[in-house]
């Protein structure tokens, strides 16, 4: 991509999102173009195209989506296809009525079939079912990675997409009904150590394994899979090895500096045994993660602890503003 080039991130608020436009931004690149859903709602077919025929972009990264935890999946799942389908149809429509340069779709590791052999390849793409209860949200996303397929056939369009691994890291949902699991267990690893509580409870055995990179690995891979890669099929990033929820608690409780005893509660599912991704197309391209676990997870258990303290910091001013404010109640002060 050219220095001068005008880029577009779309969902530059998320995690990822905004962690492409850092990693932009780090690489010298200034005319980035965002825009808040406030500004342009891209489930709106009709304002999708008006902006992309403003901005006229060179290059785009789709990185907006509607996300949500299992339950908010399972729960919604009209709205999760619903919404996801539109933002994805509407970005690549017209993203080739303008003819943008080069467009790089994010997917997710979830849209893979549930009972996929592990490490799971690109070509396992549609061989099965997704897991069920995320089922909606899979199958918009399966078919941007393959509408993206279909503009490069129909029309040679350079849109290319790719699946990566599970994110977490800086501007993560912390929320505790909605969060993943490493910003799930570090909120809850920071309330016990808090609150003194004598043990914190996981559910599962803590065998089950996860593929985990962190969200500055994952924007650094697209960046690089934009300028090195425009083949016909999606490509995976990954980091080319699983950690057990059970080692991820260990590594967490470290973090955060708790003393508490780690319980399991056997009579909860663990899901799926092991998820990996295989990525040896773009380990062969020549990117490597860089990010370590331990590593990663103390960058975002300290953004967390940041982010507290700024909400923290809002509420004291608050309270210091309105001390001094006089309510008056029927004409009494």
């Amino acid at each position: 991509m050219e220095q001068t080039a005008k880029i577009y991130v779309a969902g530059h608020t998320g995690l990822f999102g905004s962690a492409l436009v850092r990693a932009l931004e780090k690489r010298g690149f200034a005319n980035i173009v965002t825009r808040t859903h406030a500004d342009l709602d891209l489930t709106d077919g009709a304002d999708t195209m008006a902006f992309f025929k403003t901005e006229r972009p060179d290059y785009v990264f789709v990185a907006a989506a509607k996300v949500g935890g299992i339950q908010a999946n399972n729960l919604y799942m009209a709205d999760f296809a619903m919404e996801n389908l539109l933002i994805t149809c509407n970005v690549l429509r017209a993203a080739h009525e303008v003819g943008v340069k080069k467009l790089l779709y994010l997917g997710s590791s979830c849209i893979y079939p549930r009972e996929a052999d592990q490490p799971v390849k690109e070509e396992y793409l549609l061989t099965g079912l997704p897991e069920p209860t995320n089922e909606g949200y899979a199958v918009a996303k399966i078919a941007g990675v393959r509408m993206c397929d279909y503009y490069k056939r129909q029309y040679n369009d350079d849109f290319i997409s790719c699946i990566p691994a599970n994110v977490y890291g800086e501007n993560d949902n912390f929320d505790s009904q909605n969060s993943h699991v490493i910003p799930a267990l570090l909120q809850r690893f920071h309330q016990a150590k808090k609150e003194r509580a004598p043990y914190i409870e996981i559910w599962g055995t803590g065998s089950a394994e996860r593929e985990f990179m962190y969200i500055d690995d994952g924007a650094d891979a697209c960046l690089y899979v934009m300028e090195h890669y425009n083949g016909p099929r999606t490509i995976n990033i990954g980091m080319g090895r699983t950690t057990s929820i059970r080692e991820l608690a260990e590594q967490i409780r470290k973090v955060v500096g708790y003393e508490g005893e780690i319980r399991y509660d056997t009579t909860k599912p663990d899901g799926m045994p092991r998820r990996l991704l295989e990525s040896s197309k773009i380990t062969n391209l020549g990117w490597a993660p860089r990010i370590e676990l331990a590593d990663g997870l103390e960058k975002t258990y300290r953004w967390y602890l940041n982010k507290l303290a700024d909400k923290e910091d809002r509420v004291r001013k608050e309270i210091d503003m309105n001390k001094d404010d006089k309510v008056f109640v029927g004409g009494l002060e």
